[in-house]
């Protein structure tokens, strides 16, 4: 059976705690792919900038894995990842959450992207970060799917990286789900933290987010809800980050290409009639707009052809 594709803003690992309407639809959406028999899951996560020492520290940069250089993509392929620990969610929510590497479908994966052009490449040294965990311990719990996660490339180029949704799409075909892990909006220069660092409240505000974000957040909205799947979601989606709003509600790129990269998933003509859905959405820290968008659905893949 066919799977959807998913746009899900990760947020903080405060989602994975608090009650909100993102953490029931993070549930629903792992419980459903369960029992359509899904796979495993294909999803790119963002940019990271990593500095390794003797302590193999993390150091990081609003971002979280990139690849420079000209059309060049990696794949994890190491066999028993670390993890990055959700220090802002109980360790009862994740702390039985093991990386599960798919390295069968990985090395499919960068061979699909190889012969799309794209020069991919196994990396056997990358850790899982936040940017994955976050979003599968609400879908999956402790019981992590087979999962290959693909980088983004440090140009952000969107058509670029909607062309690796489309070298991958016909694992959709089998049952992959494929996700781009970003968020809806994610300005980390205009985050106001000082209600999560002192009562641990990321939903508090004392006034609403700027015009210019919610603007942004409802161009997002209206070009997936609207669109639907096809090669004028792909369109919207790329062309997106020219909206005059775009650097307000993004203040880096990382957080955005991967909805370019859902958008190569389901943006081909046959895929026209693959409904759009803003799924959940809640604001955290003011300036960030976690929205989860799906396009397509289980019930309706029979339809959709490769």
């Amino acid at each position: 059976m066919t799977a959807p594709v998913y746009f899900l803003s990760h947020g903080t690992a405060f989602l994975l705690q608090n009650d909100s309407r993102v953490r029931d639809y993070w549930r629903k959406i792992g419980q459903n792919a369960l029992a359509n028999g899904c796979k495993g899951v294909i999803m790119m996560v963002l940019a990271f900038y990593r500095l390794r020492n003797e302590l193999r520290a993390y150091i990081e940069q609003a971002a979280h894995w990139n690849v420079t250089g000209d059309n060049q993509i990696k794949v994890a392929m190491k066999p028993q990842p670390g993890m990055m620990p959700l220090t802002n969610a109980h360790p009862d929510i994740w702390k039985n959450f093991k990386p599960n590497t798919d390295l069968k479908t990985g090395q499919r994966v960068i061979e699909m992207l190889n012969q799309a052009g794209i020069e991919a490449e196994g990396d056997d040294q990358f850790d899982w970060m936040i940017d994955s965990e976050i979003a599968l311990v609400g879908m999956f719990g402790d019981k992590c799917p087979p999962t290959v996660i693909i980088s983004q490339n440090s140009y952000w180029d969107p058509w670029f990286h909607a062309r690796i949704g489309t070298a991958v799409r016909s694992l959709r075909q089998e049952g992959y789900l494929i996700i781009g892990s970003g968020g809806g909006t994610h300005n980390l220069y205009r985050t106001e933290w000082h209600y999560a660092l002192k009562y641990r409240d990321v939903f508090a505000m004392e006034s609403p987010p700027d015009s210019t974000n919610l603007e942004f957040r409802q161009a997002l909205q209206d070009v997936i809800c609207k669109t639907g799947g096809g090669p004028e979601l792909k369109r919207g989606l790329c062309r997106l980050m020219k909206h005059p709003y775009f650097r307000d509600a993004h203040g880096t790129d990382e957080h955005y290409v991967s909805a370019c990269f859902v958008a190569g998933a389901i943006g081909e003509p046959e895929d026209r009639g693959a409904k759009g859905v803003l799924g959940a959405e809640v604001w955290e820290l003011r300036s960030q707009c976690e929205s989860q968008f799906s396009i397509g659905s289980w019930e309706a893949a029979s339809s959709v052809k490769v």
